[in-house]
């Protein structure tokens, strides 16, 4: 099991997918910009049946012409699951290990990767990026509470008055940096969690932006022991989905909240129906100057529908057209 130890973030030019066309090779192209994204109506239900003359795709507040357009995307998945196992979430582990081996044995497909990190006083890295939902099993078998203070492995830099013990962003920029931002194709985080971050090196700001550049959309799960937080025993630190929904909304993802209605089972079951109902649409930008973040937005003239899109994407000025 890997524990990983931060390193300096990098800004990098945003390389996404310009076409599909090879089952095992993905031409990229830094001068597309590629969006996937979800369609909902009033009641919630996803919409897949929308033809491309029903979006406009504005960057910076100005329309962009669409080059490419998908409903049925074939673009292989990699599927990041993290899980919380500091002390809060300790009655939690079990229900979390049959839930997420369900979902992988159900929504992994012959091109599709996933990979599995546990966090709490440390990330770890329970099973690197593979098609094998044996070797998933095997992976979540390893869960188990982490909530000793400490750093990753442990960390160089001690964390003065700030002590460590669910680093929630730092596991969030991980996954971004170390894992999703080298992969192609379409990459999800899931994240299950009380939504505390305690003694985070990185900010809520550092994790948001890291998922932008690796393109990488985030599914948050609220997932709350009452009883872990009764006697008081966790301080100051309350529970809240403030953080998670601000992640997940940015970057295009959904925020999920467990309770007595809806389990983590179905949570993931509403996950894997989205992941296979996405639309993909690709344009050149027409920005003179795109270094830095850039603000897209996709609209559509139905006002009963409502689009679930990433907020932008960094662009470095080597990108500069």
């Amino acid at each position: 099991m890997k524990k990983w130890m931060l390193a300096v973030p990098a800004v990098v030019c945003l390389g996404v997918l310009a076409a599909q066309e090879a089952e095992t090779t993905l031409k990229v192209d830094v001068d597309i910009v590629n969006i996937l994204f979800s369609v909902r109506d009033k009641k919630g239900a996803l919409i897949g049946n929308l033809e491309k003359d029903e979006f406009s795709v504005f960057e910076e507040g100005k329309q962009q012409t669409i080059k490419y357009y998908t409903r049925e995307t074939d673009l292989p998945l990699t599927i990041g699951l993290l899980i919380d196992v500091s002390a809060s979430q300790r009655n939690l582990i079990g229900v979390e290990k049959h839930a997420a081996t369900e979902f992988f044995s159900k929504v992994l497909r012959s091109k599709d990767m996933a990979f599995l990190i546990s966090f709490g006083a440390e990330a770890e890295l329970l099973q690197d990026s593979t098609n094998s939902a044996k070797a998933l099993r095997a992976g979540l078998d390893g869960l188990k509470e982490n909530s000793a203070v400490g750093g990753f492995n442990p960390g160089p830099v001690p964390t003065i008055g700030k002590p460590r013990g669910t680093i929630l962003y730092d596991a969030v920029y991980l996954a971004a940096d170390e894992k999703l931002k080298q992969e192609v194709g379409r990459k999800v985080m899931v994240v299950i969690t009380d939504g505390v971050d305690q003694g985070s090196r990185q900010t809520l700001r550092e994790a948001i932006d890291a998922a932008h550049r690796a393109d990488a959309i985030i599914y948050s799960i609220y997932y709350v022991d009452p009883s872990a937080y009764g006697g008081g025993g966790f301080g100051y630190y309350t529970p809240s989905d403030g953080d998670l929904k601000k992640m997940s909304e940015e970057t295009g993802g959904r925020l999920f909240r467990v309770d007595r209605k809806h389990t983590l089972d179905d949570i993931f079951r509403e996950i894997q129906e989205e992941t296979r109902s996405q639309y993909a649409i690709g344009y050149v930008p027409n920005a003179e100057n795109r270094e830095g973040f850039r603000k897209i937005e996709i609209r559509t003239a139905r006002k009963d529908l409502k689009v679930q899109a990433r907020k932008g994407y960094f662009a470095s000025s080597s990108s500069r057209r």
